[in-house]
């Protein structure tokens, strides 16, 4: 029996027997929720608890370390080094989750206990990303179960902040790069393109989040006695706002709108199926002369999330003396970091919107990353995978939501690529979060192929 044959043989009893749900169902139980202080022990226990004797069982080494952000989440770091001369691999998972919005889950559900109901795993973390990195980790022990050894080095980085924005995390990676050193990063987390096949990204888009606030008085006044002739200051938010876009969301700012759609992006996305989101989208809305994937996977967004003026809940007869909206801006690589407000601050200018005020989030933005589509790593990942499962992975040249890959990417310096095991519909971050038994079986032997195959031919040659 090949490498491959008995590697898979043990993934597919993990799965079948029903260790890969009970696994899942305890760390699911933990309400590991980053947002919400009263997460903060099981952050801690999480780490400790469930992750160290899991990894130290497969003959990993592991490390708690503070985070170097005052009152940052902690992180776990393991290695398993069997021998200097074989390659590294760097994976990483966060086992944090957001707030658990208890109450809202459909009857028959709650968040911290798994729940199955045909091919669905209910529980918050089921998709992300606690089921991601136990899929990662137990494909490495297929493989160390099938030889008696990985046949290469492997290192893991899990932090428990990711959705709290990764206080500390770039910080850590800075300071600890020799400790976590590779040759390569393959880790998990979004969704695929499509839930049937598997998908390789290889970096994200960035995420930049403010607020836009026009403070004109104190308190609200009558809007019979005083109206028109007090500044209305959600008016004023209102028409900023719809300057900033046209009517079909088109972004009006010149330094917003990124110049890396190359042809060879075009031709990647070109390549893809339709997305398979569950939803029904829009197709009048979004630049005009690109396409869906091009939209989200090669372009700039911009988002209210939210808006507020007065009391919306109990309004009254008053012009309020305030309003606020929360915005963001989801940007490719070719978009820069660092001229995004300042390109916003001159747009309101020129439009006459010398009133709106520009708030940057204490952690503002996320830089967008991205590997060449064309690079060996991504090639190998992608052959392997197809031939474990049968079917020919998606490939993204980034997620359309953000993650963290610059820590790797820029601080590292490692190729990076992501196989993500959940799919759009999951409902991740919203109630009813859950995750698909058939993609969970398929991802694992998808991975279990993947490591069994850099331990027999090691890394591609460039």
């Amino acid at each position: 029996m090949t490498l491959q044959d008995s590697a898979r043989a043990n993934i597919e009893t993990y799965f079948d027997d029903g260790d890969f749900q009970r696994e899942l169902a305890t760390l699911v139980s933990r309400p590991t929720e980053s947002q919400d202080p009263r997460g903060k022990p099981h952050l801690h226990a999480y780490l400790h608890d469930d992750m160290a004797p899991m990894l130290e069982a497969m003959g990993f080494t592991c490390r708690f370390h503070d985070n170097p952000v005052p009152d940052g989440p902690p992180i776990l770091t393991a290695e398993r080094i069997e021998d200097a001369s074989l390659p590294t691999v760097l994976t990483y998972g966060h086992g944090d989750v957001v707030r658990a919005q208890e109450g809202q889950w459909r009857e028959g559900l709650t968040p911290f206990e798994l729940i199955e109901e045909g091919d669905r795993l209910y529980g918050r973390g089921a998709a992300d990303n606690k089921v991601q990195h136990l899929i990662n980790l137990r494909a490495m022990q297929a493989v160390l179960k099938a030889q008696g050894h990985l046949g290469f080095n492997a290192k893991i980085i899990i932090e428990m902040g990711e959705e709290a924005g990764s206080p500390g995390l770039k910080e850590f990676c800075t300071a600890n790069a020799d400790l976590l050193s590779a040759d390569v990063f393959i880790a998990s987390d979004g969704p695929r393109l499509r839930p049937a096949a598997p998908t390789i990204f290889t970096g994200s888009r960035g995420g930049a989040s403010f607020d836009l606030e026009v403070n004109l008085r104190e308190g609200a006044n009558h809007s019979g006695n005083f109206g028109g002739l007090l500044a209305d200051p959600a008016m004023i938010l209102s028409h900023a706002l719809a300057s900033i876009t046209d009517a079909r969301g088109q972004i009006r700012i010149p330094e917003w709108r990124p110049t890396s759609l190359t042809p060879r992006i075009r031709e990647v996305l070109a390549a893809l199926p339709a997305h398979d989101t569950g939803i029904d989208l829009d197709a009048d809305w979004g630049e005009a002369d690109l396409t869906p994937a091009e939209r989200v996977f090669g372009w700039n967004s911009f988002a209210i999330l939210a808006m507020t003026a007065g009391v919306p809940a109990a309004p009254v007869n008053a012009i309020a003396g305030s309003a606020r909206a929360t915005c963001q801006l989801r940007f490719v690589v070719g978009t820069d970091v660092d001229d995004i407000l300042p390109a916003l601050r001159r747009h309101l200018d020129r439009e006459g919107f010398d009133k709106v005020k520009i708030v940057a989030h204490r952690r503002n933005s996320f830089p967008a990353t991205r590997l060449d589509p064309d690079h060996p790593m991504v090639r190998f990942a992608s052959a392997s995978i197809e031939k474990s499962v049968g079917t020919a992975p998606d490939i993204l040249p980034n997620l359309g939501g953000s993650l963290p890959n610059d820590c790797f990417a820029e601080v590292l310096g490692l190729p990076t690529i992501w196989v993500p095991h959940s799919y759009a519909g999951c409902s991740q971050h919203a109630p009813n979060e859950h995750i698909l038994k058939s993609l969970s079986r398929q991802a694992l032997v998808a991975m279990t192929g993947l490591f069994a195959d850099l331990a027999e031919q090691g890394l591609p040659k460039d």
